[in-house]
């Protein structure tokens, strides 16, 4: 029998059953400081490209009832998983993976589940990023510091980019009538 207070992360299998078939989870993920934000998250096996890393999971809210429960929070861990308005409050490991403008993975949503994908090879204690993309924030901003060459200095998505973009030139006009 086993004891699930004395289990750790590592005794856990690296292999998860998902609707009939096996998918291949890479174990070997470390979260340590990071430059981009805080902490993040590592890997200590080489990863490749195409290899689905990790799920990002935890419980799953509709946006209002999270906004409800987080209005008074700098910092949440909400990952939109599709248009019906479910969000997941992460929780594990890969809350701890950072957005960069110049990433190593993104994310898949299959059947309402998010993982997280390696897009390309990644090398041993390499930091894996995804692009947030973030958008439908009350967050006046959304600053990135990833430091990449290509860093566009938001982790909101160019469509939110571009919808504020239009928001503000409509607040502008209608203040000059």
């Amino acid at each position: 029998m086993v004891c699930y207070s004395q289990l750790t992360w590592a005794a856990l299998p690296a292999v998860i059953l998902f609707d009939g078939t096996y998918l291949t989870m890479v174990d070997g993920l470390i979260v340590r400081s990071s430059s981009i934000h805080a902490a993040g998250c590592y890997t200590t096996r080489r990863i490749k490209k195409g290899a689905r890393v990790i799920e990002y999971d935890g419980p799953r809210f509709t946006k209002d009832e999270a906004d409800e429960r987080y209005k008074d929070r700098n910092i949440t861990y909400l990952f939109s998983c599709g248009d019906d308005k479910t969000v997941i409050d992460g929780f594990g490991t890969a809350m701890f993976i950072n957005h960069s403008c110049d990433p190593n993975c993104e994310s898949d949503n299959v059947g309402g589940r998010v993982f997280i994908i390696a897009i390309r090879d990644i090398a041993v204690g390499e930091e894996l990023t995804y692009e947030y993309n973030l958008y439908d924030s009350d967050d006046d901003d959304a600053d990135c510091y990833c430091g990449a060459k290509k860093c566009r200095g938001t982790m909101f998505s160019e469509d939110e980019v571009k919808r504020r973009a239009r928001k503000a030139r409509s607040a502008g006009k209608n203040s000059n009538n």
